[in-house]
């Protein structure tokens, strides 16, 4: 499979095994950032795979930061990406056969590479459930929620 992945600083050592890992298991992986461990901003990163993802150099993209908490949050912000952090090999492999997430994300510092490997692993495996009834039901009214507030139609901000 072509994957897109990217990191901040704190997510960089990390992404530099997986993306090593994701390559010898014969996966295309384009690495978009950081290309080292000097300080950077994890919302960039976050914007590279969305975008990526958007224009269709891939259908999955990986991300990393610190906590995975922020590349999280940033990636979800882009219409059409569907980001889900994940820490364990259940949530990789529901998170796209419930869910279609295509981008998965990993926090440097709460998991270590053997784990996270066997995270990518079971999230590059999963297809998305399309003829399961009650996941197709669900995946459309979040197309719907997508759409309804991102042409401004959903209730003002309240902060």
């Amino acid at each position: 499979m072509k994957l897109v992945i990217s990191s901040d600083h704190a997510g960089f050592a990390l992404k530099e095994e997986v993306r090593a890992y994701l390559g010898k298991a014969g996966h295309e992986v384009v690495d978009l950032g950081a290309y080292n461990a000097e300080p950077s901003d994890y919302p960039d990163f976050a914007e590279k795979v969305g975008l990526a993802l958007k224009r269709g150099d891939a259908p999955r993209g990986i991300l990393i930061c610190g906590s995975g908490v922020g590349v999280c949050v940033a990636a979800n912000k882009i219409p059409g990406i569907r980001a889900g952090m994940c820490h364990d090999s259940y949530s990789a492999h529901q998170g796209v056969e419930h869910d279609d997430m295509n981008v998965i994300v990993l926090g440097a510092r709460i998991i270590g590479p053997a784990l996270a490997f066997e995270v990518v692993d079971r999230f590059v495996e999963a297809k998305f459930s399309a003829t399961e009834e009650r996941f197709v039901r669900r995946f459309k009214k979040v197309l719907a929620l997508e759409a309804k507030y991102q042409c401004g139609d959903g209730p003002a901000n309240p902060a």
